[in-house]
């Protein structure tokens, strides 16, 4: 039978498959199973028009949706020494970076940029799941600092978005050597006197929701994120309490104080700009004027 394995089925595969219609023209939401144009999904930012689900979105996707047209730069980031700990567990640490680069092409879980919004300096530093889910490292230690101290030396408010599953298990201690190291940069923030926001994509736990990610001035979530430290699973094993079916998400921070608002992505660069102008008593441009 190995010659119709190896010969006939290939062909006959080749003949039915069309490579008319590609892969990426569809994409299927996962809450709902709903198909959406993939156009239409990117216009509108990653999320469903039918149930509201925020998928993950890219970090230069989001500093285009959330800055000024045409006004925002990237900030170079310095490289780190990979693989300190010469870590290995399935697979060497090593291995996985260069396999994540390749795939993704960018260097770390985040990528901080610099412009305006409605007319208002700021500084963003936003996480990219995709990249070993979004876990921080001492890469993405050193970009949260950095990221402060161009906002303090621009005179500009600050802005993350976490979107990760927490701390680097590869890096060990040397990951939560990161908890207090972006709390002084956010020290840096009021020391200065400038806004500090955070606006929490899904998901948003573990080490960066003990550190920075809920510090903010205003805390702002996109609907249905889940923000926690740690599982659903592990806090109803430890309490012996079955947790109500919404506990950890967006509107239930909202609901319980933790959350200052749950706004979705096409309200977002609005919304954040009426709080900076709040803040610095600065008045903003909307894109109407």
């Amino acid at each position: 039978m190995n010659w119709i394995t190896n010969a006939v089925l290939p062909k006959i595969k080749a003949f039915v498959k069309s490579n008319d219609v590609p892969d990426t023209l569809w994409v299927k939401c996962k809450p709902c199973g709903q198909m959406i144009f993939h156009k239409e999904f990117e216009a509108a930012h990653n999320t469903c028009q039918a149930c509201g689900y925020h998928a993950p979105l890219a970090p230069k996707a989001r500093f285009d949706m959330l800055f000024d047209a045409g006004s925002w730069e990237a900030i170079e980031l310095a490289k780190t020494s990979d693989d300190p700990l010469k870590f290995k567990d399935t697979k060497k640490y090593t291995d996985r970076l260069k396999d994540t680069r390749g795939k993704l092409g960018e260097d770390d879980a985040i990528a901080v940029g610099a412009g305006k919004i409605e007319g208002l300096d700021v500084v963003i530093a936003a996480f990219d799941f995709r990249f070993m889910g979004g876990s921080m490292g001492r890469a993405v230690g050193n970009a949260i600092l950095v990221a402060a101290e161009e906002a303090v030396a621009r005179g500009a408010a600050l802005i993350t978005v976490p979107s990760t599953g927490g701390a680097r298990m590869q890096e060990g201690i040397l990951s939560l050597m990161q908890l207090p190291r972006t709390i002084i940069a956010t020290d840096k923030l009021a020391e200065a006197g400038l806004p500090y926001i955070v606006l929490l994509a899904h998901p948003t736990t573990g080490g960066v929701t003990a550190s920075f990610a809920m510090l903010g001035d205003v805390q702002i979530a996109e609907p249905g994120a889940i923000i926690g430290f740690a599982g659903r699973r592990v806090i109803e094993e430890t309490v012996r309490e079955k947790l109500p079916e919404d506990f950890q998400t967006a509107e239930y921070l909202e609901d319980h104080g933790m959350v200052d608002a749950v706004v979705p992505r096409h309200e977002q660069r609005t919304k954040i700009g009426q709080i900076i102008s709040l803040l610095t008593h600065k008045p903003r441009v909307s894109a109407a004027q």
